[in-house]
């Protein structure tokens, strides 16, 4: 045998040896940095979060150009004050305000979140724990907080009506009849109280409120109903969340679960979860419907806007910050 190939053979054995002795010891090889798992930032949603986020400026989008581009749309005649087609000549049944699920759904869209929301915490084995049902009533709390300054009330007018007046809108006929003294002041305020007087808004801008509902709504439920069975194995779910501790480390959201394990009744969505699943998917086609018939791209966009300003201090903002989340918890923590 030459030197060569003494080295080399002397070389292999070593490399045996090695081998051996990280097996005894129970010991591998260190993983190279490029094999960890990144983390999600706390302070960004997950890929999950984003690609649904995306779904919506996506529906909108295909919506508005899908009205430019049809000929029977773009033909018929459309009543601006009134954010609409004429109804005796509506493209669709859809793009009138008197459909059955604009009726009897949309117009009280919220009724049916809440209701939706209420059967799966009332029905899911993953509220068994109180500590979680009161925190997930006190984020749908915060949600119909922001509703309901948006579409109802803010310390008086809502902030719909008040951004509408606010960019030069005005109630027509109710402006007129409180300059005769015939109506009160205050009907000229909101929507409600200047069509009850039998006025219309005319100019200013209107935020969809429409889009507004559907957008905030919809999420809101995926939240809820999403995380608590996607986490605990729906679908092949694995926890994508990362938050900071108050010692400042970045963890998976995980750690902060009340049990250790998922229950495997947990995995299943339940009638409470598939009828909250069955809103969301109405709640999504009534906004596409919404994006070819109803409102220009603007008023569309504001409400998008709108309803994200709840969605971020709700569901992310608490992940990076401890002492928030320890007030409203984290959907399915």
């Amino acid at each position: 045998m030459t030197d060569e190939n003494a080295k080399y053979s002397l070389r292999s054995r070593q490399q045996v040896n090695m081998a051996t002795t990280n097996e005894t010891n129970g010991s591998s090889p260190k993983p190279s940095p490029s094999s960890s798992t990144t983390r999600n930032p706390p302070y960004l949603p997950t890929p999950s979060e984003t690609a649904i986020l995306l779904a919506y400026p996506t529906l909108l989008i295909f919506g508005t150009l899908f009205s430019l581009l049809s000929p029977q749309t773009r033909a018929a005649p459309y009543d601006v004050a009134g954010h609409s087609h004429v109804a005796s000549e509506a493209p669709s049944y859809f793009a009138r305000k008197d459909n059955v699920f604009n009726t009897l759904f949309v117009k009280r869209g919220w009724a049916w979140i809440s209701g939706a929301f209420a059967f799966f915490v009332a029905t899911h084995p993953a509220f068994v724990a109180g500590a979680k049902r009161t925190r997930a009533v006190v984020r749908w709390a915060l949600v119909t907080a922001w509703w309901v300054l948006v579409t109802q009330w803010c310390f008086g007018p809502a902030i719909i009506d008040r951004g509408f007046r606010f960019t030069g809108g005005k109630c027509e006929v109710a402006q007129e009849a409180v300059s005769e003294g015939t109506a009160d002041k205050g009907e000229v305020f909101t929507a409600v109280a200047c069509k009850a007087a039998g006025g219309r808004w005319s100019g200013g801008h209107d935020i969809s409120g429409h889009v507004f509902l559907l957008v905030l709504g919809s999420y809101f439920l995926i939240q809820e109903v999403g995380w608590v069975v996607y986490r605990a194995g729906f679908a092949g779910g694995r926890e994508e969340r990362c938050v900071v501790m108050h010692d400042g480390a970045v963890k998976s959201a995980g750690v902060e679960a009340e049990r250790g394990g998922a229950v495997v009744d947990e995995r299943a969505l339940g009638a409470g979860g598939k009828f909250a699943l069955g809103v969301v998917a109405l709640c999504g086609w009534m906004l596409l419907m919404t994006a070819i018939y109803f409102h220009t791209w603007f008023e569309k966009l504001t409400g998008l806007l709108v309803a994200g300003m709840a969605i971020y201090p709700v569901y992310i903002l608490p992940r990076w910050m401890p002492a928030l989340r320890a007030l409203i918890g984290l959907p399915g923590i």
